[in-house]
């Protein structure tokens, strides 16, 4: 028996389930809202749900991880690729699966990709965000590289009311809007606008301002910096020597994240030796030892600057990785609790 991926069987799941939509296209649109609105929710035991809520967010181990998170569900991370498609972010969506973060909550389930488009609109993206937390219980977690950085706080703003007054509800099985613009909030059960949601952790790396300039982004040009209250915590990577994602034209203090209100924001200014084409490419770590235990135990400084050196002679992009991987964990373990608080661990 041939046996695939998790991200390539359930890419041919979704493709056999949307087969069987077609041929039931009989069926009224009433039925067929109903049925996607049935969502699973994620079942956790109370001895699962006491660890859980025992966990300190900023100082997730390997053993909690193993013994705890996955045991338990996970948001869906949506790793957003750049517009030139010399790279992508499937290593760096490995590099995650193979720290212990479940595959199919990685993977884009409309075709089976370790990552997705950054050319698609933020409308759709909000919608996403929408279905997937109404799914899961969860906020999705968004992290986008260069053009995909863009993507992710266009939609942060579009998510705050920067572009459209109401945001349809939009199916990633599918690809598709849904005939709605609010969902039932899984933790208070009560309906909520799409504009109404607020995502929990964000992250953009190597998106200029030059770049938005070229490809006629002018409408971000004010905001790519602007960090609205539609996000918890948010992390903007820059890199030091960036002919691609630099800003060319401000100078570099222009280039520095801001919140608008609430959001905290915290700006990482990553050394000269980090590429533009390469920063994402982390997949190896995983496989090592040495690096996990590093990277598990790796906690944020308080400095702008990251200048040390990686404590691997092949550590290249290391920091980038453990800056992103401290916060995964850190909303792996909030999101959790925040189901476990609103459900007594039992749904």
């Amino acid at each position: 028996m041939v046996m695939f991926p998790v991200c390539i069987r359930t890419f041919l799941s979704m493709a056999l389930t949307s087969a069987v939509i077609v041929l039931a296209g009989c069926a009224s649109s009433s039925v067929i809202q109903k049925k996607t609105d049935i969502r699973a929710r994620p079942s956790i035991d109370s001895l699962l749900a006491e660890k859980i809520s025992g966990l300190d967010d900023r100082q997730i181990t390997e053993s909690d991880i193993r013994d705890i998170l996955s045991r338990a569900p996970a948001p869906r991370i949506i790793n957003l690729n750049g517009s030139i498609p010399l790279v992508t972010m499937d290593s760096f969506s490995k590099f995650l699966i193979g720290m212990g973060y479940p595959e199919e909550q990685v993977c884009n389930p409309l075709n089976g990709d370790f990552s997705y488009s950054s050319f698609m609109s933020s409308e759709k993206l909000a919608g996403y965000i929408a279905w997937y937390y109404e799914k899961d219980g969860m906020m999705p977690l968004l992290i986008g590289h260069s053009q995909g950085g863009m993507l992710v706080i266009r939609t942060l703003h579009e998510l705050s009311g920067a572009f459209h007054e109401r945001l349809r509800v939009w199916n990633p099985l599918t690809g598709e809007p849904e005939d709605r613009y609010s969902i039932i909030d899984p933790l208070t059960g009560r309906e909520r606008e799409v504009r109404d949601l607020k995502v929990g952790y964000a992250s953009a790396v190597a998106t200029g301002k030059t770049m938005r300039l070229i490809l006629g982004q002018w409408d971000m040009l004010r905001r790519l910096r602007e960090i609205p209250d539609s996000v918890e915590e948010f992390v903007g990577f820059r890199l030091t020597a960036d002919l691609i994602g630099g800003d060319m034209l401000s100078p570099d203090k222009a280039g520095r994240y801001h919140p608008l209100g609430s959001a905290i924001v915290r700006n990482v200014k990553l050394p000269a030796r980090y590429g533009h084409l390469t920063v994402p490419l982390v997949q190896d770590f995983a496989a090592d030892n040495a690096a996990r235990e590093w990277l598990n135990r790796y906690l944020p400084g308080t400095e702008e600057l990251l200048s040390q050196d990686e404590p691997f002679e092949d550590g290249r992009n290391m920091l980038f990785a453990a800056e992103q991987w401290f916060y995964i964990k850190k909303y792996w373990s909030k999101e959790l609790q925040r189901l476990v608080r609103s459900s007594g661990g039992k749904n």
